[in-house]
């Protein structure tokens, strides 16, 4: 890892379910021995008067102060979670996405909340947070957890996503790395049937076929699960062969895992897609952390 990917990133909104994203973010950067950036936007183009005028500078000092209590607190917050953490602070005038990204490119991980006001207004998960997952350069955490609560699950297995496609290596060696470091099992789904095929060919054809490719994606699992076994030989590991459609297998985990890992995008789907369907069901339903897998961008 870089010397210069020294930190954990997290949004701040003042409403709980940041204060939440705060406290988880100080708790893992403890974990590491990472610092913090707590950012935490103004939004004055959102503020603005007609004609995108930004208004008297009495009401510019109210917004900022505001701003400035918001990110005191969340001080506070990753203070009583994880005391010692550097913890570092922004306040930006812009939307949130552009800091975010720049951000990414010194961070381990950017951590967004699942719903919230102000900072991450408009989603449960919207654009703000679509966009950070599509174009930040390290891994992008979104914090949901079951309905009406912020107590994100520390226990149960690390989850993950292996399709066989570059980004799903990457997911998967993530995966093992926050498995050790939580000391959890990690299981590995691989859902094979992510297209119908008795829709495409019919029943008949393929009655005799089932056995063949099963066979052949149990060898891919396997594959992909034999050089990080031995790199994480502390990590239990269950594989989880499924004929069945990934999100839907995932989602399903979500309920019982402290964290589920995936890929931006998969092998399926089209070129040029930021993010894969997969991607965008876990961001949007899962009932735990979920962290979308990027490449990493150097410049």
């Amino acid at each position: 890892m870089s010397a210069a990917v020294n930190r954990i990133v997290v949004g701040a909104d003042g409403a709980e379910p940041g204060r939440a994203a705060v406290r988880w973010s100080a708790a893992r950067a403890a974990e590491r021995g990472l610092g913090l950036l707590i950012v935490h936007a103004l939004h004055v183009e959102q503020r603005a008067y007609g004609g995108g005028l930004a208004g008297p500078a009495p009401w510019f000092d109210v917004l900022a102060a505001d701003g400035r209590r918001i990110l005191d607190e969340a001080v506070e917050e990753a203070g009583s979670a994880a005391p010692g953490v550097r913890v570092d602070t922004l306040m930006p005038t812009e939307s949130p996405v552009s800091i975010l990204v720049e951000a990414s490119n010194s961070a381990t991980m950017v951590v967004v909340g699942g719903t919230g006001k102000g900072f991450f207004g408009e989603m449960t998960i919207g654009s703000t947070a679509s966009a950070i997952i599509a174009h930040a350069h390290c891994p992008v955490v979104v914090l949901r957890g079951k309905k009406g609560t912020t107590n994100y699950p520390d226990s149960g297995p690390v989850v993950v996503g292996v399709d066989g496609s570059p980004l799903s290596d990457q997911a998967l060696e993530a995966a093992f790395e926050e498995a050790s470091r939580r000391n959890a099992p990690l299981v590995a789904v691989h859902a094979w049937s992510d297209v119908t095929y008795d829709d495409v060919y019919g029943m008949a054809r393929l009655v005799t076929q089932w056995e063949s490719i099963e066979e052949d994606e149990r060898r891919l699992l396997a594959q992909r699960l034999a050089g990080l076994q031995e790199k994480y030989p502390d990590v239990a590991v269950e594989r989880s062969l499924v004929r069945d459609r990934p999100r839907q297998v995932l989602l399903e985990w979500s309920a019982k895992a402290q964290l589920v890992v995936v890929g931006s995008r998969g092998r399926g789907g089209f070129t040029g897609l930021l993010l894969g369907s997969t991607s965008q069901a876990l961001a949007h339903h899962a009932e735990c952390p979920v962290m979308v897998v990027r490449t990493r961008q150097t410049r």
